[in-house]
């Protein structure tokens, strides 16, 4: 019969840690909140190794008093409530007391504070949880605490985590996050002494703003505010330009801490989707202060969800601010001088006369040629050139096309079954098997840009290319690093035809990011391949019988020509008896 223990102070701390220090972004996101709360108005993270060789974290706070250092890692010593009715009435970052003895337990930690009556400090080391030794120490009013070898005594939480890169770019965006929240603070981000970010102390939201991400961000975000009796809803939505595929550049705040919530985060997309209706996340920085009785922030150990005493209002209020600033917004970009009305009128009636021009080009007879992923148009030379099948078993039947429904399916028949083709379903595995086929035999051709594209990414971003560059390379791209984090788009493959190369980037290393570590390289190039089909004929685009002849024959020799990358149908057959059957002809 097992008997009931008490569990030590170290074991208790170390399976606390397992709570409240995940990995190395949870050590500074503790850290810094416990230099906000202290009053910082300067705050500077050094990382090495993604902050599992070190983290040394320094602030000019108010400090810790002498007598209190020791008391400060003790298990739930804590400086921000005396009772449990101090929880419902929290505005400090911190308040379970649970952050530095965890990291201590875990960690070689060392802590040096002082205040400003005392002309020196007090210093700390604690190794693994136990004390090593406390002594006077000469340092600045404020407070400096390194945390070196992080889970050296919990190997198994070592195997969790990530590479170096991966880690800081977990630890530079937690960084960005609180520097948003608190722009009255200057934070300086350094990681093996290379500065990541660095932002200064300002009242304006907007050069923060500008300071994190670029100017370009800056000025395609639109300011909103709604404010009742009991919160205030404020902040930024960026204007479709900033839009992403993903959600990493969205920011949710409440009464300054960083939270993750799917309430905050849906009413503001069905507010930006009821303007926009785009297939991408909206950038958005949402703050709410509202009166802590009305949030529970006692949810979980990380404090990264909350809960609110009433959702619709939550809901309401932040739908209806970003609503009517985009209305606003909206009713604004209208208000055109009478010039430039006219050269718009102007421009709408040369673009119908181009377009009247290619559909003459349409009605000549034509060669196609797939090769740049866009149909070109040539006087027809030969024939039989057009029907060479692309070297695999034929899986169609020989269709006759019979017409194009709505510019977007193809109708053909073959002896007594009606086909259905969806075009850009079927030209977009074409080209996904092509290009996947190029990849595996590593005969990528690329095509050199007329002008290169350069990119300044964030740090989270240039993490994942330099993780991924070999990966990149053998997926037809030339790619160099071009300044800190910033790269040169030179080449690119030629399956992709002429993309916004910017949006393809970012939406291929959205994908990586998403798709974390210990994939095979093949899972990662039938992603890429997927996203490269974007180049694929559209719906709505008319084609001639030539190009929907050639279509339906490639389709026929690929490998799969029934789905998709994405899993969709390209064909949809139906047979005379069913046909029959709709019209009541038989039973």
């Amino acid at each position: 019969m097992n008997r009931i223990n008490i569990l030590d102070d170290n074991t208790s701390n170390k399976i606390a840690a397992g709570e409240v220090v995940e990995r190395p972004f949870s050590v500074v996101k503790e850290l810094i909140e416990n230099s906000i709360d202290a009053q910082a108005t300067n705050i500077t993270i050094e990382i090495y190794e993604g902050g599992q060789q070190s983290i040394k974290i320094t602030d000019d706070g108010v400090g810790v008093h002498p007598d209190d250092i020791k008391t400060a890692f003790m298990p739930h010593a804590t400086s921000k409530i005396s009772s449990i009715e101090d929880v419902f009435t929290i505005n400090t970052m911190g308040f379970r007391g649970e952050a530095l003895p965890s990291i201590a337990s875990v960690s070689n930690t060392t802590f040096k504070s002082r205040t400003t009556e005392f002309e020196y400090g007090k210093e700390i080391s604690i190794l693994g949880g136990n004390l090593e030794y406390i002594k006077d120490s000469g340092c600045n009013v404020g407070t400096s605490i390194s945390v070196n070898n992080l889970f050296f005594n919990v190997p198994a939480r070592q195997k969790f985590l990530k590479s170096p890169q991966r880690e800081s770019a977990m630890i530079t965006d937690i960084v960005t996050r609180l520097a948003l929240a608190h722009n009255n603070i200057s934070f300086k981000l350094f990681n093996s002494d290379k500065n990541l970010i660095t932002t200064y102390a300002s009242e304006n939201m907007l050069d923060t703003i500008r300071s994190i991400y670029d100017k370009n961000t800056s000025e395609n975000v639109i300011n909103f505010e709604e404010h009742s009796d009991i919160l205030s809803v404020y902040g930024y939505i960026g204007t479709a330009e900033l839009s992403r595929g993903s959600r990493n550049n969205q920011s949710v705040f409440v009464n300054k801490r960083y939270i993750k919530s799917k309430l905050i985060t849906t009413a503001v997309e069905t507010a930006f989707k009821s303007f926009l209706m785009i297939n991408k996340f909206p950038f958005f920085i949402v703050f709410i202060d509202i009166y802590p009785e009305m949030i529970d922030v006692n949810v979980h150990p990380t404090k990264s969800e909350i809960k609110f005493k009433d959702e619709r209002v939550i809901f309401k209020t932040v739908f209806d601010a970003v609503h009517k600033a985009l209305r606003d917004s909206r009713i604004n970009s209208f208000k055109v001088e009478e010039d430039e009305l006219i050269s718009v009128i102007e421009k709408k009636a040369e673009d119908e006369k181009l377009l009247q021009e290619k559909i003459e080009l349409l009605e000549m007879p034509i060669d196609l040629n797939f090769k740049n992923n866009a149909i070109s148009y040539k006087p027809l030379q030969n024939v039989d050139a057009v029907f060479e099948g692309l070297g695999n078993e034929k899986k169609l039947p020989d269709l006759r096309v019979i017409g194009q429904f709505y510019n977007t399916y193809i109708i053909a028949e073959a002896k007594e079954e009606l086909y259905l083709i969806d075009q850009h379903a079927a030209h977009e595995k074409i080209l996904f098997e092509k290009y996947r086929d190029e990849i595996k035999n590593m005969q990528v051709s690329s095509q050199l840009l007329i002008i290169p594209t350069v990119m300044e990414l964030c740090h989270e971003d240039f993490s994942t290319y330099i993780e991924n560059k070999e990966l990149f390379k053998s997926t037809g791209f030339d790619i160099e690093v071009f300044g800190d984090e910033t790269i040169t788009i030179r080449e690119v493959p030629i399956i992709l035809g002429k993309p916004d190369m910017k949006n393809l980037f970012l939406d291929i290393i959205n994908n990586l990011k998403h798709m974390g570590t210990g994939l095979t390289v093949d899972v990662k190039y039938h992603k890429i391949a997927t996203i490269a089909c974007k180049a694929a004929v559209k719906g709505n685009d008319p084609l001639s019988q030539i190009e929907m002849v050639r279509l339906i024959n490639d389709l026929s020799y690929i490998e799969d020509p029934f789905n998709c990358p994405h899993g969709r149908p390209t064909i949809i057959k139906m047979s005379v008896t069913e046909l029959e059957k709709k019209f009541k002809r038989i039973q």
